[in-house]
């Protein structure tokens, strides 16, 4: 099995780039895309990719984090669109050959905490 790692990191990079012939290399032809929190869901490379590419504004990413054992490949990342930040969570899986077979997203929103506890925690 090839470095799934390595195939995770081409993606992303590719994904900023807006390489999408280059992004599609690093999928699988049956890549499964689901978002839990919305739930939904895409099959199929082609799909993915054209949700991709028309993404409706102009987003940035950079990787803050890569987490990887063989087959599994997990990414914490900062996203700009437009004036908004925001972290997205991504969960990948491969295949035999390298390719991800499997994209996982979680886009947790920011919150308040809680009361009673900044005696406890510092805030940045």
């Amino acid at each position: 099995m090839t470095d799934l790692r390595k195939t995770v990191e081409r993606f992303w990079a590719t994904a900023e780039a807006g390489e999408w012939d280059a992004f599609a290399d690093t999928l699988a032809e049956d890549v499964t895309y689901t978002l839990p929190q919305t739930r939904e869901r895409i099959s199929g490379r082609e799909r993915y990719v054209r949700f991709n590419r028309e993404y409706p504004a102009d987003w940035h990413l950079r990787v803050e984090r890569i987490v990887a054992e063989p087959g599994q490949v997990v990414t914490w990342l900062h996203f700009t669109v437009g004036l908004e930040e925001m972290y997205g969570i991504s969960f990948f899986t491969g295949d035999e050959s390298g390719r991800i077979s499997a994209v996982t997203d979680f886009w947790p929103e920011p919150y308040e905490p809680p009361a009673g506890r900044e005696h406890l925690v510092e805030r940045y």
